[in-house]
């Protein structure tokens, strides 16, 4: 084999809040019904994370406690820990930085990473580079979303969509040919009109005002959204497929970001896989935003066997969208 350096996903941990919200609970808080939501989505029920004091870091935390014990290695030896989200506890210090702190990671350096729902994708190729550099040997990648803490549970557009959740991934050098393998990432700012959160950043910092009017929450025009998703998600995973000289035939599973089971449809159908290929927990997670790719991967570990070809694939808010090819690289027992 080659000695190029591979960054090889070698241990996933996951973790979800125990308190759920089902459609039929949303249906006693906004104008809407369990069969519209299902249909529309795909989604039967949420996790919320609840108690005072919890934040972003307190899911992270946990999920990358639960990656070291499974790979039986101390947090001391964690090199770097790159957190995608966009409900970060709080603007600095970064969300990174606490949850070194909660698992006592003190020799990692730790930053997060915005791109909504695509983020965890950003954050896998990013912490690739790192361990293909040669520099780092153990980087953790987690995802994970407190959007309960951003949702206005009076819009019944928004509040049926999202829930809470974080999942990691462990990378380690690799040189035969196992691990992130490419990766097709995508942006246009243009987008942001029809997905953001109009107030709470320096262009219009928190005020009496923004806060009446409610501008602290996710704003989506969904209609526009789902368009734009799925040509995005469905183009840039063919071109990767394209781009490696690969068919669905070559890959065991797609896991898609997990924000409408039509998107995943779409997707999934583009690429020319059956729907036993692709990886869908959206029914019980909803869209955990950053957290939907590892979560799945969390799931279905005992699933993979080595050498399986992954497609990972996402579209976020404002907009960003990508694609990335992972060769699985370990079988548990």
């Amino acid at each position: 084999m080659s000695n190029k350096i591979t960054a090889a996903i070698t241990a996933v941990g996951g973790f979800v809040p125990e308190d759920r919200l089902t459609n039929f609970d949303l249906e006693k808080m906004v104008d809407t019904n369990d069969e519209w939501i299902r249909t529309r989505t795909g989604i039967s029920e949420r996790r919320i994370l609840k108690g005072p004091g919890l934040a972003t870091s307190d899911m992270i935390a946990p999920a990358v406690k639960q990656l070291c014990q499974k790979r039986g290695i101390d947090p001391m030896e964690i090199d770097c820990l790159i957190v995608a989200t966009v409900t970060p506890d709080m603007f600095f210090p970064s969300t990174a930085n606490l949850a070194c702190d909660k698992i006592g990671a003190k020799n990692a350096f730790g930053f997060d990473l915005a791109a909504a729902c695509s983020g965890f994708l950003y954050a896998l190729t990013t912490g690739a580079a790192f361990i293909e550099s040669g520099r780092y040997k153990k980087v953790v990648v987690a995802g994970g979303d407190k959007m309960s803490a951003i949702v206005d549970y009076t819009d019944r557009s928004t509040s049926i969509i999202f829930g809470d959740g974080a999942a990691a991934v462990l990378l380690e050098p690799d040189t035969n040919g196992y691990g992130v393998l490419d990766s097709i990432l995508k942006s246009d700012g243009s987008g942001c009109h029809y997905l953001h959160m109009k107030a709470g950043g320096s262009l219009r910092p928190a005020s009496i005002e923004t806060v009446t009017n409610k501008q602290h929450y996710i704003y989506q025009e969904g209609q526009a959204v789902f368009k734009f998703a799925v040509k995005g998600m469905a183009d840039v995973s063919a071109e990767l497929l394209e781009r490696n000289n690969l068919t669905g035939d070559d890959i065991a599973w797609l896991v898609p970001h997990q924000a409408n089971k039509r998107i995943i449809d779409a997707t999934a159908q583009r690429m020319g896989l059956s729907s036993e290929k692709v990886m869908l927990n959206i029914q019980k997670f909803g869209n955990t935003t950053a957290g939907t790719i590892p979560l799945c991967l969390w799931e279905w570990e005992n699933q993979l066997k080595k050498g399986d070809n992954l497609v990972f694939a996402a579209f976020g808010g404002g907009f960003t969208w990508g694609a990335t090819l992972v060769k699985w690289a370990y079988q548990k027992n």
